[in-house]
């Protein structure tokens, strides 16, 4: 007994010299519990305004404020004189780490790379972009994955990882889209005409003058049954669906123009010549004469 009173008593002695910086170490900590949760709600506020990813936001704000906490900590462990419990505890957490990054670094790999896609000025929400082999509408850029919506209305979910390692084309970067349209018309038609013609079909419908483009029309080839020709032009557009529509309505008014004005689209021709040197009814003879 007199021994446990004797601990007791050093304990007591030793609490009473320290209570000063237990107090101080106390507010630290205390003043480092607020201070972090005020940094929590100032870092998402600030941030919101780049980053549309609720995901991402929380994951940043939570960072801050386990930053700020983990200094109070520190400070209030330095105050108590726990340097060497400190030490060790930060010698734990750095081999613990290390293990933990190991088995999880394709999961860290695809969060480090949705935060980097997330402060991407090329790359946002309901931008329409082509990555990967697959086109569609960016819903959502989470801390693991990159989901786009195709034209389809399928859903495609891709590695943040990918995306970040592979190219990308962005639709929505730019408000102007060229399109080409290649097309044939016989070989009796009015060349000349027929330019004349196009080009003004895709002025009366897409004004380039507003855009302040032109239209392009250039003979390519002759082909086997037709004189092919290319026509490029602008659109107003921000996603490949618009572009796909005003190609389709292109397509459409060269059309009724070159109906209305007699010229023909024609269909792929073959013909066959046979130099037929073969008598038909004395082969027809002499099979039956052979029977």
């Amino acid at each position: 007994m007199n021994k446990i009173i004797n601990k007791l008593e050093a304990w007591k002695e030793i609490f009473i010299t320290n209570l000063p910086n237990i107090a101080i170490a106390t507010v630290v900590m205390i003043v480092a519990y607020f201070a972090s949760g005020a940094i929590n709600s100032f870092v998402n506020k600030i941030i919101g305004k780049r980053i549309q990813q609720e995901s991402v936001k929380n994951l940043v704000s939570r960072l801050s404020s386990a930053i700020i906490f983990l200094v109070g900590l520190y400070f209030a462990m330095t105050i108590l004189k726990f340097d060497d419990t400190l030490k060790t505890i930060i010698s734990a957490a750095g081999v613990s780490g290390i293990v933990i990054g190991l088995a999880l670094q394709g999961t860290l790999s695809n969060t480090i790379s949705g935060v980097v896609l997330s402060f991407r000025k090329n790359l946002n929400i309901g931008n329409w972009v082509e990555t990967n082999g697959y086109a569609g509408e960016v819903i959502d850029i989470n801390l693991n994955y990159f989901v786009i919506r195709e034209a389809d209305n399928n859903t495609v979910v891709i590695p943040n990882k990918t995306i970040i390692e592979n190219p990308f084309k962005n639709y929505s970067l730019t408000t102007k889209m060229r399109i080409a349209i290649e097309c044939g018309i016989e070989y009796s038609a009015d060349l000349e005409k027929v330019e004349e013609l196009t080009k003004n079909v895709i002025q009366e419908n897409f004004n380039q003058r507003e855009i302040g483009k032109n239209v392009e029309f250039y003979y390519t080839e002759f082909g086997d049954s037709s004189i092919n020709f290319l026509c490029r032009f602008w659109v107003d557009s921000k996603n490949a669906l618009q572009k796909l529509k005003a190609k389709s309505n292109a397509i459409i008014e060269i059309k009724k123009a070159f109906d209305k004005e007699g010229i023909s689209i024609p269909f792929p021709i073959r013909t066959l010549e046979f130099n037929n040197k073969l008598n038909v009814k004395s082969l027809a003879k002499e099979k039956i004469s052979q029977n």
